[in-house]
């Protein structure tokens, strides 16, 4: 990690000459990571510490309010002065200038072109643009799905040889997996990240042939029979089909680490690992969890995994210029220590030398998550994304919960979406 660590030393240095002629607060609010919070907050003293005239100020929200939340706080001029989302919900922000760039120096780099070849390809395309950065990736993730392996053995299933790996399989071995009490759902087999549509259910309609938009962006839904198929499945897989999830039940993601016969498999990220060591270290010890690919259906004319996505530290573009200097200098700080991210919070900064090291190497199921990887894409992007999945939401809910036909929810999707999508032309 010798990169790392001339960054460090770069930074250390620039702050000998650069100190502030003013106390400079900056704030800084990103989404809850009881992994990730000890970390950045002995960061934060670290660098008040080497700079007693910068406070920083850190305010985590629940990952399924920060994005609304900033979004009121930036519509009232009052966005604080860095801020971490998902890729979906920051792209906008990008788009319509209301972040900043960085400059080169700040960062402990010559160049532009030096950040984006220590990073791996494609990496920083969302926060690339016109020739500068927007921002720096925290995390790369893509899904892919953790089981519990007891539980397969407990119905007679082989863990090792019987995981599902098309969503036919997913459907036929979450029927064995399930416990029901009348129709309250005791144990899940397996359930979706619902909310999260262009990560898990677009790349299902890929894999049939299917898109949110055309290759032009001028059109919506692209290839009806690709959604049906999608819509059908999900139908099926609610209550008013086989019964085996919905998005009424707590989400399977925060019920898998405790082992407590809720939920046997679940859909997430590299991140879960060390969620699953600190909510419950002897599950983690145990051997009885493992990680296995993303499934397609077996029509699938398109071998897709997940869409992987990014979350980029941003800063606040009407932040006064010597707040900006000093908030991309606490960013690039922070990010100076990607073998600890990686470690103790489980997140995976894109950067080649932490790729390619020893300790990343050791990772627990790592070759899992990069074979997924290389058969996935970037999510989309488009400045729409928080309205389009508003709309994916309406008709997962409208088939699952409501009773609506698949056909009558696509064609309500598809005329929701142009329009939206009619407003950015």
């Amino acid at each position: 990690m010798k990169r790392v660590a001339w960054i460090a030393v770069a930074l250390l240095t620039m702050g000998a000459v650069a100190m502030a002629a003013n106390p400079v607060k900056i704030t800084f609010w990103t989404h809850e990571d009881p992994n990730r919070t000890p970390l950045e907050e002995e960061y934060i003293r670290r660098f008040e510490a080497l700079y007693p005239q910068v406070k920083i100020e850190r305010v985590t929200y629940p990952s399924a309010k920060i994005a609304e939340v900033l979004l009121t706080a930036f519509a009232a001029g009052q966005g604080p002065d860095m801020f971490n989302l998902e890729i979906n919900d920051a792209y906008p922000y990008l788009v319509m200038g209301r972040v900043a760039p960085l400059r080169p120096e700040w960062v402990g780099y010559p160049n532009v072109d030096t950040i984006l070849g220590a990073y791996l390809e494609g990496t920083l395309d969302p926060v690339y643009r016109d020739g500068q950065l927007y921002g720096l990736p925290l995390e790369l993730t893509i899904w892919s799905v953790f089981v519990n392996k007891k539980y397969f053995r407990e119905v007679g299933l082989d863990p090792d040889t019987d995981y599902p790996r098309t969503w036919e399989q997913m459907m036929e071995v979450s029927e064995k997996l399930v416990i029901r009490e009348g129709e309250i759902i005791k144990r899940r087999g397996f359930d979706f990240r619902y909310g999260y549509y262009l990560e898990w259910l677009l790349p299902m309609v890929e894999q049939l042939g299917g898109a949110f938009l055309s290759e032009d962006g001028q059109t919506a839904i692209i290839n009806d029979e690709a959604w049906l198929q999608v819509l059908r499945y999900l139908q099926q897989w609610g209550p008013f089909g086989k019964n085996l999830g919905s998005p009424t039940y707590k989400a399977a993601r925060s019920l898998f680490n405790f082992d407590r016969n809720e939920v046997t498999m679940c859909l997430s990220g590299f991140y879960q690992i060390a969620r699953i060591r600190n909510d419950n270290p002897a599950f983690y010890e145990s051997g009885e969890w493992m990680v296995i690919p993303f499934p397609v259906f077996e029509n699938a004319v398109r071998d897709m995994a997940a869409h992987y996505y990014g979350h980029y530290y941003m800063v606040n573009a009407q932040s006064s210029r010597e707040t900006q200097e000093w908030t991309w200098r606490f960013i690039a700080y922070m990010l100076s220590n990607p073998e600890e991210y990686l470690t103790k919070a489980g997140l995976i900064q894109p950067r080649k030398d932490l790729l390619a090291s020893d300790v990343y190497a050791a990772q627990p199921f790592g070759d899992v998550f990069a074979a997924d990887m290389a058969r996935s894409s970037l999510v989309q992007l488009h400045v729409a994304n928080p309205e389009f999945k508003q709309l994916l939401d309406d008709a997962v809910k409208a088939v699952m919960l409501q009773g609506v036909t698949p056909e009558d929810a696509l064609a309500t999707l598809r005329r929701r979406a142009n329009e939206v999508l009619a407003e950015y032309k």
